[in-house]
């Protein structure tokens, strides 16, 4: 007789927690947002279970996406997983040529790329996590605003889960997003104004037509996809004490990469697999719309408002975020920094990609080229350290940087 040796799927998902007021939520219902304070949840899970129930080593043996972690993962059974291959990203070294010129000659420079998920950017890990997940608790029918990848993502896997699709959209959202989320048969809705516009607009309409609202943050699940890149990062770096980079710089809309990836440090932490340091987390935004600068520099924890928002990078354009504490929190505690880069440079950063590093990235990738340059110059970088920009899109879907 034979045995099955294969792993045995099971997420250790035990409810959810209000990541403000602490009030705890049954994970094994629809939820959106806390139902007291109107803040972001988090999943928790049942770490020391998982501690006894598998070993970080065992994950390479597993399938080739996201989805090997599924112990920090929160669907239930396997087949509700709706996956197109996303996540396991290279970290992409940068030659030293190309180091040399921001300044980092002493150190060393990796592009996590996450261009080349499917739909091309990071979008897709959220978007996996939070469609299956409300798939699995019985969501038909999905809705979210989006400034461009995001609703494609989200296009894409309601159509392979089988679900409907609803997005809102700002009119000047880059015109290949708007194609590719119709190409997936979405509904989709262009609105004057920001993706704050959008947003009260699918607020507005999805209680009203039963559609279930996966918006950056709040919802629960989206982070969940996003803590990935952070479970990467530790085994890219081979688990334990010393795996993680020493700077992880990051362009900020909703900052749910940000906040997922500081969730998945904690958690990797309480179950001993990596250290207790932590990669400074460096928020790049843009000139014309950095309201999580403008609050770190100002001492806040709450990020008024941005009026008026303009840049070319359609995912910094986000005046408001629901989750500014928690990117702000994870910003201060980690003893990292902000920081704005003007439009001008995120083009100049875009062909100097390309040039010295043969990536061809999207504008809000972009931004953290320009960043780490500006801040090697300010002395808050010493040219030392190992640092991974997050390379969140290709710029292939959107406007080129040349005439």
């Amino acid at each position: 007789m034979t045995h099955d040796s294969r792993p045995v799927w099971r997420s250790y998902l035990t409810h959810l927690e209000c990541t403000a007021c602490g009030l705890r939520h049954d994970a094994d219902q629809l939820q959106t947002v806390c139902t007291a304070c109107g803040k972001v949840l988090f999943a928790r899970y049942d770490l020391n279970s998982v501690r006894q129930a598998v070993m970080p080593r065992e994950f390479a043996s597993r399938r080739w996406d996201m989805w090997r972690y599924w112990e920090l993962l929160p669907v239930r059974d396997a087949a509700n997983v709706i996956s197109l291959g996303e996540g396991l990203t290279p970290l992409v070294r940068v030659r030293k040529e190309a180091t040399r010129k921001l300044g980092f000659e002493r150190g060393q420079l990796e592009l996590k790329d996450e261009g080349l998920n499917p739909t091309a950017s990071f979008k897709a890990r959220g978007l996996s996590a939070a469609i299956s997940r409300a798939r699995e608790l019985g969501a038909r029918s999905i809705a979210l605003p989006s400034a461009g990848n995001a609703g494609s993502a989200a296009a894409a896997y309601a159509a392979a889960g089988g679900l409907e699709a609803h997005l809102a959209m700002p009119r000047d959202v880059p015109e290949l997003n708007r194609v590719e989320a119709e190409v997936y048969a979405a509904d989709v809705t262009l609105v004057d104004g920001l993706i704050s516009d959008a947003g009260r607009l699918i607020r507005e309409q999805a209680p009203r037509n039963g559609w279930f609202d996966v918006s950056t943050l709040r919802e629960p699940y989206r982070q969940e996809g996003k803590k990935t890149m952070g479970i990467e990062l530790a085994e890219q770096g081979g688990w334990g004490e010393a795996c993680l980079p020493d700077i992880i710089v990051y362009p900020t809309g909703g900052g749910t990469g940000i906040v997922g990836m500081r969730k998945a440090f904690d958690e990797l932490e309480a179950l001993t697999w990596i250290g207790r340091a932590r990669p400074k987390m460096i928020v790049v935004q843009a000139e014309g719309c950095a309201p999580i600068v403008r609050a770190f520099q100002q001492g806040a924890r709450i990020a008024e408002p941005w009026q008026n928002a303009q840049t070319i990078a359609a995912g910094l354009r986000v005046p408001a975020a629901i989750g500014d504490y928690l990117i702000l929190d994870a910003v201060r505690a980690t003893g990292g920094t902000a920081v704005a880069v003007s439009d001008e440079a995120i083009r100049e950063a875009q062909l100097e990609m390309g040039r010295l590093a043969g990536v061809y990235a999207a504008p809000e990738a972009a931004a953290t080229w320009a960043a780490v340059g500006a801040l090697r110059r300010s002395g808050f970088l010493a040219g030392d350290e190992r640092v991974v920009l997050f390379c969140t899109g290709m710029g292939l879907k959107y406007p080129p940087p040349i005439p």
